[in-house]
């Protein structure tokens, strides 16, 4: 994990974590040196994520979920495994029953603040990489941010391609131009930088049981 964000991030570089959940990757952006603002609207993450975090000036936990525009929304809850936990109501529509995602269910929700990725930027500073996990919320996450910052990533599934595509297309918007991908947890990214249109081409040729990935963007 490490030597994949150390691709993209030195030390002092600020970095936004977009779904933090209990903090693997901000443990991975404070070992390369960064300071973080975590982002988790799940309040029992974001407890998790105060108790590590306590001590640390370089870390900052926002518990609140990312969309395009301020406000409230409802969280569709996973008790059992809380990281697919979703404001996204198609993206949980999309896993039910769908091969890979039986045993997923969505019992419980709460209601959770909704800001923008500028807000956080106007709040905290441009960070230098922003890592986007919302569970299906990515598109949206994206439409609340006007400038690019200079590298990101967001999630995507291969049960909502068509969420990895809106992605795209926002990120050629605020000029984006190159585009790489891990699959699964491997941390390791597929092959060379390519253009959009090359990345768009990798994802639809994805068997369906890659599952999940994250795709990286850089502006030049």
């Amino acid at each position: 994990m490490d030597r994949l964000y150390g691709v993209f991030i030195q030390p002092g570089d600020l970095v936004f974590d977009v779904g933090a959940h209990v903090g693997d990757r901000v443990a991975s952006f404070r070992r390369l040196g960064a300071r973080v603002v975590a982002v988790e609207p799940q309040h029992a993450m974001a407890r998790v994520l105060r108790l590590l975090y306590r001590f640390s000036r370089a870390v900052a936990i926002e518990e609140v979920a990312v969309g395009r525009e301020p406000g409230r929304a409802r969280m569709l809850i996973n008790s059992d495994n809380p990281t697919v936990s979703s404001v996204s109501t198609a993206f949980v529509d999309a896993a039910r029953d769908a091969p890979g995602w039986e045993t997923q269910r969505w019992t419980r929700a709460a209601e959770v603040a909704v800001t923008t990725l500028d807000a956080l930027i106007a709040k905290h500073g441009c960070p230098a990489f922003i890592k986007l996990d919302v569970e299906g919320f990515e598109a949206e996450a994206l439409q609340g941010m006007a400038r690019s910052v200079r590298a990101l990533s967001f999630e995507f599934t291969t049960i909502q391609r068509e969420i990895a595509l809106a992605c795209i297309e926002r990120c050629k918007v605020l000029g984006y131009t190159r585009f790489n991908a891990a699959l699964g947890e491997s941390q390791i990214l597929v092959g060379d930088w390519a253009n959009a249109d090359d990345i768009v081409r990798w994802l639809m040729e994805l068997p369906q049981s890659a599952n999940s990935g994250d795709v990286y963007a850089i502006a030049d």
